[in-house]
């Protein structure tokens, strides 16, 4: 958004697909996007116990160390069947050191007993725009995507558990989406574009004496 004084916008992520995806959503924006990476940042410690937490976590590492507005998301599965996990740890769902198919592997072993309804589940998204490391009101949105586990990956686009993420009216997996369509229908996009409005509007410089 040029003329803001916030040309440049970190993204406070190490995930190479995300980064892509984010990328692609933020575009419009008019910021200069760059990753993290581009100031050997290191991942932030993320110990919080909601995704919003989280996001707000690795935006305020990512603003602190590189002195740049950032966005952060944190995004997960959650299987209402399952209690909610994986929830926040589904990047390590299946352990600290775990791949996307070991994290998928164990989710099926997981549901092994579970059919129909029991397989339902949605991703969820939190994501968090600061203009500081110390913003106070800082500007979230959060989306969900709803959808069902199918009993093998399917399809070799996306990340994560794309593979596993039957999407309710396309008849195939998120893994099979193009990338236009995923990001028209996905969490992460929901909640960029509501993000996205609310910089628009204008509401994000806003201060105290607005």
């Amino acid at each position: 958004m040029p003329g803001t004084g916030f040309e440049t916008l970190v993204v406070a992520s190490g995930n190479a697909g995300k980064l892509r995806e984010l990328g692609a959503l933020l575009r419009p924006l008019g910021f200069c996007i760059k990753p993290q990476s581009d100031w050997a940042v290191p991942a932030a410690e993320e110990n919080a116990q909601t995704f919003v937490e989280n996001a707000l976590l690795k935006a305020r590492h990512a603003a602190r160390l590189t002195g740049c507005a950032a966005i952060a998301d944190d995004s997960g599965l959650v299987v209402p069947a399952l209690g909610g996990v994986p929830g926040i740890r589904s990047a390590r769902y299946a352990g600290l050191d775990a791949s996307d198919a070991d994290n998928n592997r164990k989710l099926l072993e997981s549901m092994a007993a579970l059919s129909g309804a029991e397989r339902q589940a949605f991703f969820y998204c939190a994501m968090v725009f600061l203009r500081t490391h110390d913003d106070p009101v800082p500007i979230i949105a959060c989306a969900h995507w709803w959808g069902e586990i199918t009993d093998a990956p399917r399809g070799r686009g996306g990340f994560g558990y794309d593979p596993l993420f039957r999407v309710p009216g396309e008849g195939c997996t998120s893994a099979e989406l193009d990338a236009e369509a995923k990001n028209r229908l996905s969490h992460r996009g929901q909640a960029a574009r509501q993000l996205r409005s609310m910089l628009a509007a204008g509401r994000e410089w806003q201060g105290a004496g607005a």
